[in-house]
């Protein structure tokens, strides 16, 4: 029977009309997946939990003049922090996998605004070290079970552009409190435990946005899930991969771990910079991640994570030596400027790293893991660089560090076989 042509052309259209629906629909699911408001929840709270905590590293100078420190001393306040880390790390991840992220992300939030409280009216060493450990601890509890939420929203595909935009609020929240020292006590003529006293409600107003963070189940639906087919997934968590994953990033941490606490004192002792200058540095330097971690992400899911990683660090190694055998004020923050760029350009890539090594369900425990050798190589990196200092100077630490890293680069790219 012969179909009218009106017909036809009715039922083309409608078959067209289908098609860009479901392009759109498709399209509108791809953006709500990515740029979700559940994400932007958790940039917002990942920079609000560090807003404090990074002010110890341009205080120091100051620190070690008002209570007297030696060295030993400025390497105890580095090293206490990172190792009560230690006892909440795989803690805090397996309490993510089994209950979800919401509980810990609260606490963390609770932790961070009662650090900065304390913080404000420390008045003896003893008392700044338990601020600086609340401070500490709150990212402890912040990372695994943000970053395995982050995993958990996102296809396999995008996990690295994802990861960037989260990253992005944290080296955010990191400038914010090296910034808020220049400014607050640059300008305005702030002590130092005011400062740690502005940040307290601001970072109370994150449990608020917490509220309103869905959980996975629905951000993504089953279906969906099961489409995303994560064909290389891992079934035990420590694979010989994850360990050489583990070991880079132990060796990296002690090489960075040397420079912690004295970075800023031997710039303010032996190069004579002001601690607004070193603030502007450091604030700097993190504040870039909003460009550099979203860039580093897109760029690390084109190009291979293992691969954009180990091009990332090699150039930032290159300009951490180049910083410290130059000196002077600007070509060192020149350098040390385009380090840190190179470093968080690399970051989204060695998360997602971490993610794929991890079995699915394990994903908390996992990002946990990989903190874990770390925290307990920081300690002794930071007591370590205090006995160089007291019989040898500062800047044998910065020679040391660079050489460091250079052997954590070796072992990233010989050790981690995935493309």
């Amino acid at each position: 029977m012969k179909v009218p042509k009106n017909i036809k052309c009715k039922a083309i259209s409608n078959r067209s009309t289908l098609r860009w629906s479901n392009i759109e629909e498709n399209v509108a699911q791809e953006r709500y997946k990515l740029l979700s408001y559940s994400l932007l929840i958790t940039v917002l709270i990942h920079g609000l939990v560090h807003a404090a905590g990074n002010m110890r590293s341009t205080l120091f100078p100051v620190l070690k003049e008002e209570f007297s420190l030696s060295n030993q001393q400025i390497g105890l306040i580095v090293a206490i922090p990172s190792l009560c880390q230690i006892l909440f790390t795989v803690p805090t991840g397996l309490f993510s996998d089994r209950f979800g992220p919401k509980k810990l992300i609260a606490l963390s939030i609770i932790m961070a605004s009662v650090g900065a409280f304390l913080g404000s009216i420390s008045m003896t060493p003893l008392m700044y070290i338990v601020a600086s450990t609340l401070l500490t601890l709150n990212s402890t509890l912040y990372h695994p079970p943000s970053q395995s939420y982050v995993s958990k929203i996102t296809r396999p595909r995008d996990r690295s552009r994802a990861l960037g935009i989260w990253h992005a609020g944290g080296t955010t929240g990191v400038s914010l409190g090296p910034l808020s020292i220049t400014i607050l006590m640059g300008f305005f003529a702030f002590q130092w435990r005011q400062v740690y006293g502005f940040w307290v409600l601001p970072i109370l107003l994150g449990l608020v946005a917490l509220y309103f963070m869905k959980p996975p189940a629905e951000m993504v639906k089953r279906k969906a899930e099961e489409d995303w087919d994560e064909s290389d997934t891992v079934e035990t968590l420590l694979n010989t991969n994850m360990i050489f994953l583990l070991l880079f990033g132990t060796i990296r941490r002690f090489g960075g771990g040397l420079t912690t606490g004295f970075l800023s004192i031997w710039l303010a002792e032996s190069q004579g910079w002001t601690i607004s200058q070193v603030g502007i540095m450091f604030g700097v330097s993190s504040l870039m991640g909003i460009v550099a971690s979203p860039l580093g992400g897109e760029l690390a899911s084109r190009f291979g994570e293992k691969k954009w990683l180990v091009g990332t660090l090699f150039a930032s190694y290159t300009c951490f030596m180049l910083a410290i055998v130059l000196k002077g004020l600007w070509p060192f923050m020149l350098f040390y400027l385009a380090q840190r760029f190179f470093g968080i350009l690399g970051m989204p890539a060695r998360m997602t790293m971490t993610a794929r090594l991890s079995p699915p369900r394990q994903r908390g425990v996992g990002f946990a893991l990989s903190s874990v050798p770390e925290n307990i190589i920081g300690p002794l990196a930071a007591i370590v660089a205090a006995y160089v200092a007291d019989y040898y100077g500062l800047y044998p630490i910065f020679i040391a560090t660079a050489v460091i890293y250079y052997v954590a680069l070796g072992v990233l790219q010989l050790g981690v076989k995935i493309d």
